[in-house]
């Protein structure tokens, strides 16, 4: 079994590395401007037509979405330039005065033709085209290749398919509920051990630090919901796009209320110091809820990012048990804080405080709370489409009730895969 397992432990690594963002942007990269410069080779009059290649490496992204938004976005960026430099060598020719207009025009024009971050590749297609001395040949040449790197961009996004980033996007959210349950589970330990001010304050500087990984799984999560868009081989991709966005923003709400937990911990540490944080009893059980919530937690992240309906359902009755004991925790806190606090009448606000923040966590954990959004964002989303592409929208339901209407007649259900 061993022998096994060292022997299958390399491969898993290689076909890990074929699927890192780095990798497949390199290989489709490559391909598609040596494609693009064979091509042009061929087509354009130019010795070496450089412009086919490097179009070909700005239009290829990771996603066929940032694609087709992008190669159009270049193409007429740099189309706009050409056509502003033939102009201006018709006209005035290369003088240092002219330049200067032709820049200012370009980035103006730029602006007005919505290319977006490519507003200095108008420029920039300007300098290199009036700046040559054959000025009509080179600059229909220059349209040519990037037309070709353009093309052959989008052919090798379509043939070599970009890989759908929601399963990264879900480990990265995973990755963040684990870190926001190991915080948790310190804070409580702590609690319940009466630790020392420096310790609760270096918990306060570390759910703040929580802030930067929101940052990264966002980030990841934008790729994901870019694979996601006007790709063939994934069907409901908006349900897909809108449960991870809403559990992310759950988790995120999870990270502000627990930060702001954690800064209850340090103001009463400093206030009762050295006296324990809380009594024997009160800091077990709140120990006792910081562990049901930070399972809680994790439960919610394996739901939003499980999509086979079995499993789905299984993580939620899992959520909703844990968060019913949780319930049942959190009471017993309540009534143990209100004794405190009746005994401590200076510390009342510091100790109501801790129960506002233990609610706020459960009330966003919970099912019904997740359902209600999910179904509110899936109704935002859906209104913006149907108003941002009316054609579309109405065009993806008749396809949509064709669809259905074709596998009634066949004898299947009407569940998705």
């Amino acid at each position: 079994m061993r022998e096994v397992r060292e022997w299958t432990a390399p491969a898993l690594r290689i076909l890990r590395k074929h699927r890192d963002p780095v990798v497949v942007q390199t290989v489709r990269s490559a391909t598609a401007a040596t494609i693009a410069y064979v091509i042009a080779l061929r087509l354009s009059p130019e010795q070496a037509p450089l412009t086919a290649p490097l179009t070909a490496l700005l239009v290829v992204q990771v996603t066929l979405y940032a694609t087709l938004t992008n190669g159009f976005r270049r193409v007429n960026a740099v189309v706009t330039g050409v056509l502003l430099a033939i102009a201006f060598s018709l006209l005035v020719g290369l003088t240092w005065w002219s330049l200067a207009l032709l820049l200012v025009a370009s980035l103006a024009v730029g602006r007005l033709v919505r290319v977006e971050e490519y507003v200095p590749e108008v420029a920039i297609s300007a300098m290199l085209v009036l700046g040559v001395t054959t000025v009509g040949d080179t600059a229909w040449a220059r349209v040519v290749e990037t037309l070709i790197g353009a093309v052959v961009g989008l052919g090798c996004n379509l043939l070599m398919a970009p890989p759908v980033w929601v399963e990264e996007a879900g480990e990265s959210i995973d990755g963040l509920a684990r870190r926001l349950r190991q915080l948790m589970l310190r804070m409580g330990e702590e609690a319940a051990g009466g630790g020392p001010t420096g310790r609760a304050v270096e918990r306060l500087h570390e759910a703040r630090r929580l802030d930067h990984d929101i940052v990264e799984v966002d980030a990841a999560l934008k790729q994901a919901e870019d694979s996601l868009r006007l790709n063939p081989r994934v069907r409901d991709s908006l349900l897909h796009r809108v449960v991870l966005r809403t559990g992310l923003d759950t988790l995120e709400i999870c990270t502000v209320v627990l930060r702001v937990l954690a800064r209850s911990f340090t103001d009463l540490a400093k206030e009762r110091e050295p006296e324990p944080l809380f009594e024997d009893g009160t800091g077990a059980v709140l120990e006792q809820l910081l562990s049901e919530i930070a399972d809680a937690v994790v439960s919610f992240a394996v739901l939003v990012t499980t999509h086979l309906s079995e499993s789905a359902e299984s993580a939620e009755e899992r959520l909703a048990t844990e968060l019913r004991t949780a319930a049942g925790t959190r009471d017993k806190l309540a009534q143990l804080l209100r004794e405190d606090a009746e005994r401590e009448t200076r510390h009342w606000q510091l100790l109501g405080a801790v129960l506002t923040e233990v609610n706020r966590i459960l009330d966003e954990l919970d099912t019904e709370h997740r359902s209600r959004r999910l179904l509110e964002e899936l109704d935002r989303v859906s209104r913006e489409q149907r108003a941002r592409m009316p054609r579309l929208t109405r065009l993806r339901e008749r396809l949509g009730v064709q669809e259905q209407m074709w596998r009634s007649r066949a004898g299947f259900g009407g569940r998705p895969h």
